[in-house]
């Protein structure tokens, strides 16, 4: 069994939410925008900047299908 020592680990929700801004980035996508691609508000996608631990799988679930995305395309992308 593998020990946990000190080194502090990313959340899930805090990757895929990094994941989710990063691809806005990419694609020049408004906060507008990813807010309809998420089915939430431009309040919302603030609210998960500051702490990604809400951010449901059927958002991102939402956020894929809106944008034609496999969850494998979205995972690999640079």
């Amino acid at each position: 069994m593998a020990t946990r020592g000190k080194t502090k680990r990313i959340p899930l929700q805090k990757m895929i939410w990094c994941k989710v801004r990063y691809w806005q980035r990419l694609h020049d996508i408004s906060n507008e925008e990813l807010a309809g691609y998420l089915g939430c508000s431009t309040r919302t996608l603030q609210n998960y900047d500051k702490n990604p631990s809400s951010v449901t799988l059927k958002t991102i679930d939402t956020f894929l299908y809106a944008a034609d995305l496999s969850l494998a395309d979205f995972l690999s992308a640079a």
